[in-house]
């Protein structure tokens, strides 16, 4: 089995040279949307009965990820950790879950590190210790020059919506428009200005494992003219030759943006 594995991961690596040497020149997109799906499935797998390991373990190829779409040139990736939905887990993976995300923001928050964490989610549905840690690690990476990432924790696309149309309402009204007068103008850019993601560019690559071909409500908005790319690996074994692949078929698409 030694000999096996050894042969496996050599043919794997060279498999994957072979795929980063065709992507020298392709089309790279700016903004990957990552939705880590399999953890507790991955976790059984093996044979752990707690699942807290596999979020564990999940958590930890995120690093990974990052330096994978830095040599690559992406510029933000969004990573899809916890929606509202899986705000109803039993009792004690949920609070399991909320500490490793909390550990994974400090950890992009902390020295040596480059990238700007953005946190976005409904922010009222989660612990205020949870809130307050993703919210210091937006303010200590503020100003560092690597890509942004964003931490989509209490998310839900439905909820993303509703809230941009209501912070759009809101800053009119404080303006003293009228009602007619803002049915009038309003445009899609408008909402687009109040979403979470504002100033970013929409996602042009969505990365799915696990096996699930669905989008959970995952940016239901800016994935408008996304490209996906569902694999079966569970988010666990995640490596970067199935990262590669996402970016090659993503690279040989024609994308027709709608039309």
């Amino acid at each position: 089995m030694g000999v096996r594995r050894t042969i496996r991961e050599a043919l794997t690596h060279v498999y994957e040279r072979r795929l980063a040497r065709a992507l020298i020149g392709a089309d790279v997109p700016r903004h990957v949307g990552v939705i880590m799906d399999g953890n507790r499935r991955w976790a059984r797998s093996i044979g752990l009965e707690d699942v807290a390991h596999g979020h564990r373990r999940g958590a930890d190829k995120i690093i990974d990820l990052l330096g994978w779409c830095d040599d690559a040139g992406v510029q933000v990736v969004t990573l899809f950790m916890l929606s509202t939905d899986n705000l109803r887990r039993p009792e004690p993976e949920l609070s399991a879950l909320l500490r490793i995300i909390e550990d994974v923001a400090i950890d992009l928050s902390g020295p040596g590190r480059r990238w700007k964490v953005n946190s976005m989610g409904a922010s009222e549905v989660l612990p205020p210790e949870t809130v307050a840690v993703l919210k210091q690690a937006e303010e200590d990476t503020r100003d560092r020059p690597g890509a942004t990432v964003n931490l989509a924790v209490g998310y839900g696309g439905r909820r993303e919506i509703a809230d941009a149309v209501r912070s759009l309402l809101a800053e009119h009204a404080a303006r003293g428009t009228a009602l007619d007068d803002l049915v009038e103008v309003l445009e899609v850019e408008h909402i687009a200005e109040h979403l979470y993601t504002r100033g970013q560019p929409d996602c042009d690559l969505v990365i799915r494992t696990s096996g699930e071909q669905r989008m959970s409500g995952f940016l239901l908005w800016q994935t408008a003219n996304a490209e996906f790319h569902f694999t079966d690996v569970y988010w666990p074994d995640f490596r970067r030759v199935d990262f590669l692949r996402a970016l090659r078929d993503y690279s040989a698409r024609h994308r027709r943006f709608g039309e």
